[in-house]
């Protein structure tokens, strides 16, 4: 009975894979189909990846998708922490009144958030495009971050930024040399998560963005309308970056973590 149960969940775990994975793969396969067909495969070639570099319109949508992504990254990772640092000396008033607030970006559907940065850029008479649509990303992916790294800043002793300074060290030297590598597992989830909402984004990149600006999401919707292979390469080509981008974030702290140990097992030795 234990064996045939054992036998159902590896079974339910490979269907449950299937489901999720099966698309990709099939986007990845038929990226290298020799024909139009979507649904045939007529053979191996590399065509659709010589159009997609060849064409100006998919090598500009890359470029800005990757261009705001990483600013978007960048920026909403260092005030999203700063905010979440700041937050958690604050009373208990302000900090549940603040991290309200911050919550409703995430729960509030994207096409109101949308429609709200449209009206808020016409309102002030700001051109839309590329400085609107970082503006936007970056407002959007602070809150996540927020809310990755607050969890490591609960764990921590709340008193252990001061038994820092009594030892001598500079409120800038507790926060770089004692607090962030604390607290950087958080971080780097929250900026992972910032990167993959900012990549993918669709509903407020296509209302804030303007003067020819578009990113990857806006192109296959615009090319959605009609069959065009160039899309499977295009995808297969994001797949790519964002699990190179996971092995690195994944295989630098092991490595990282691995060579310490070496180290102090090379100082035991001495």
């Amino acid at each position: 009975m234990k064996g045939r149960k054992k036998w159902l969940s590896k079974l339910w775990m490979g269907l449950i894979f299937l489901f999720f994975y099966a698309p990709i793969a099939y986007i990845v396969v038929f990226s290298f189909n020799s024909g139009r067909s979507l649904t045939r495969m007529d053979g191996f070639s590399l065509q659709w990846y010589e159009r997609m570099f060849s064409n100006g319109d998919m090598m500009d949508a890359m470029f800005y998708t990757i261009l705001v992504a990483v600013i978007a990254t960048v920026v909403s990772t260092i005030i999203g922490t700063v905010a979440a640092i700041g937050l958690s000396k604050s009373s208990r008033v302000l900090k549940t009144i603040v991290e309200r607030v911050n919550d409703l970006p995430i729960m509030n559907p994207e096409i109101v958030t949308a429609i709200g940065l449209l009206m808020f850029f016409s309102a002030l008479g700001v051109r839309k495009g590329l400085l609107t649509m970082i503006l936007a990303h970056v407002m959007f992916c602070t809150p996540y971050v927020m809310l990755s790294v607050s969890p490591k800043l609960r764990s921590l002793d709340p008193n252990l930024a001061d038994a820092c300074m009594d030892l001598g060290a500079t409120p800038w030297q507790a926060l770089t040399k004692v607090i962030v590598p604390q607290i950087m597992p958080g971080i780097v989830s929250g900026a992972l998560i910032a990167f993959t909402m900012s990549f993918d984004d669709f509903i407020i990149s296509y209302f804030v963005t303007g003067n020819g600006v578009s990113n990857i999401s806006i192109l296959v919707y615009t090319m959605s309308k009609r069959i065009n292979p160039s899309i499977n390469a295009l995808s297969t080509v994001v797949i790519l970056l964002i699990t190179v981008v996971l092995i690195l974030v994944n295989l630098i702290p092991a490595m990282k973590e691995r060579s310490e140990k070496k180290r102090e097992e090379r100082m035991e030795q001495v």
